[in-house]
């Protein structure tokens, strides 16, 4: 794993991107932002999942206008997507949004001047956004990194020459390979802060998949200082995924690390999954920090449990409970959920 790079620092409402500060997760909503309600309700369930910053969609007048209404229930900081129009960027710059999205292709330049000038009146962020699918004017596809890559800095360029710094950038395709090129060939060339992710990259594990090539390649290089794990699918997926993979790359330290055993042939539990998901779940969403082995024989289960901070081995419907590498009870199948918990509950409480 290489250092993270260094990149410029931009302030997004009250948090602070790139620099040293750690990586972002962020997700987009799935709902008309007119919708106040549930879009609220839906920015905080990813909020406690562990998002930094969310996006919105701005479609029309109605949903610019619903900003200032949703920004007095959340506390992170809101994101508007907007294309082709100067004035719905402007008026969701004057209700209070934090940051926008535009793409460069798709707006032009007498229209970005004037949303410079608001977004510096308002310090406000933007993020130049262009993705492979992106078109010109003229309805042609860019599928040349070389050429992603240029409009991106160009459009830097011209930011620049309105005395806006404010930026951070994103090039995204739908393919995880041509993604890690883009940002290795970008981060070479710039040091604003970089927007990662896989665009469009599909549904449940496909997208997972997908986005976890891309992403965890780039990571590893030091590469992004915000992330989308772009699926179709619950915007809360999208966060607890990009947590997990933070958490794997030492990126996200605050989750628990869950070990579980694949279920092979030698397991003689039979509700396994169903326990190791429950434990997941449970430790998820009370935020507890600890390392546990759920596994089902006495193979890799004794090693595995020894090395986590709980873990259990079990065999013919009886499970030996590990805490801190030493054998504290032996349960049966009936009562191992609640045991477990009884024991991440004291460990917890101890290491406060």
């Amino acid at each position: 794993m290489k250092l993270r790079e260094k990149t410029k620092i931009v302030k997004i409402g009250n948090i602070t991107l790139g620099g040293n500060n750690k990586v972002l997760i962020q997700s987009m909503c799935d709902i008309k932002t007119s919708n106040v309600d549930e879009v609220i309700k839906e920015i905080n369930s990813c909020t406690k999942a562990g998002a930094s910053l969310m996006r919105v969609s701005i479609l029309d007048k109605e949903d610019a206008l619903a900003i200032r209404k949703i920004k007095e229930k959340i506390n992170i900081p809101l994101v508007g997507d907007i294309h082709f129009s100067d004035e719905l960027a402007l008026l969701a710059i004057e209700n209070g949004i934090d940051k926008i999205r535009i793409n460069p292709i798709n707006t032009p330049k007498n229209k970005l001047i004037s949303i410079i000038k608001k977004a510096k009146e308002y310090n406000v962020a933007i993020r130049i956004g262009l993705n492979e699918g992106s078109t010109t004017p003229d309805g042609k596809n860019i599928n040349s990194m070389s050429d992603l890559v240029n409009l991106a800095l160009n459009a830097v360029s011209f930011f620049e020459s309105y005395d806006f710094y404010n930026i951070v950038i994103s090039i995204k395709s739908s393919s995880p390979l041509k993604t890690i090129k883009i940002y290795e060939k970008l981060s070479k060339k710039t040091q604003y802060p970089l927007h990662i992710g896989v665009t469009e990259s599909g549904f449940d594990d496909i997208g997972i998949i997908r986005s976890t090539i891309g992403l965890s390649k780039l990571l590893m290089e030091g590469i992004g200082n915000t992330i989308r794990v772009s699926l179709t699918k619950d915007p809360l997926l999208e966060v607890i995924t990009a947590k997990r993979m933070l958490h794997d790359l030492n990126l996200y330290p605050n989750y628990p690390t869950i070990i579980s055993c694949p279920t092979c042939g030698r397991c003689e539990v039979k509700n396994l999954k169903d326990i190791a998901q429950k434990i997941t779940k449970y430790l998820e969403d009370n935020n507890i920090n600890i390392k546990i082995a759920i596994m089902g024989c006495i193979v890799n289960g004794i090693g595995e449990s020894k090395n986590a901070d709980i873990g259990i081995a079990g065999a013919d419907k009886k499970f030996i409970i590990f805490k801190n590498k030493k054998i504290i009870k032996t349960v049966n199948e009936e009562s191992l959920y609640d045991e477990l918990i009884k024991e991440i509950n004291k460990l917890t409480i101890s290491s406060k």
